[in-house]
């Protein structure tokens, strides 16, 4: 059900990654997702109107003052201060086209039990075709399962590859914190939106 406070999608040009789209499903309905380094919104407007109350957290305060009516923001340097969402935690934590390592602890922090991480950013051999070239910024082979590797985490998709139009090298994860509390059953990650 859509969040009838957020803009039709319709209103904004921006579309959202397909990666995002393709693993949203994992995230419960109506459970709060986080959006890192949130930008001009794309994701929150979309996550918005597939029902999810938003929290974007970005630097730029011009690009979140133009989403004042999508959901919570909070304007902070996260990469010169200290993380702003220190003790919460989301059904969905979303990071595309961003890289600061210091940060990783404390998104995967941010996975309530349960949630979804679902990130995207640029990888090793990207500076062979643009921006981002410097290494700081440029995920090395394997860092995003090396970061959900620990025993509470469950890796649905993972991809590290080479894309075109335009032409960019990313890595990419949809994982499961898993739940605190003995499951009857395996969980089950469906593979595609049902």
């Amino acid at each position: 059900m859509p969040c009838t406070n957020a803009p039709p999608l319709a209103t904004f040009s921006a579309t959202p990654s397909p990666w995002l789209i393709r693993w949203a499903h994992l995230i419960a309905p109506g459970t709060a997702v986080l959006d890192v380094a949130c930008g001009s919104g794309r994701h929150l407007h979309w996550l918005a109107n597939q029902g999810h109350p938003v929290t974007g957290v970005d630097r730029d305060g011009a690009a979140l003052a133009s989403l004042a009516d999508v959901g919570e923001l909070i304007e902070a340097d996260i990469e010169n201060a200290p993380w702003p969402l220190t003790g919460r935690q989301f059904g969905g934590v979303v990071v595309t086209n961003y890289l600061w390592r210091p940060l990783i602890p404390q998104i995967l922090a941010s996975v309530a039990p349960g949630g979804v991480l679902i990130y995207e950013t640029f990888a090793v051999g990207n500076e062979t075709v643009g921006k981002p070239s410097r290494p700081d910024f440029l995920l090395r082979p394997g860092e995003l399962l090396a970061a959900c590797a620990a025993p509470n985490w469950r890796m649905v998709a993972y991809e590290d590859g080479f894309l075109s139009k335009p032409a960019r090298f990313v890595q990419r994860i949809a994982a499961v914190r898993l739940s605190d509390q003995p499951q009857a059953s395996p969980a089950r990650y469906p593979l595609q939106a049902v």
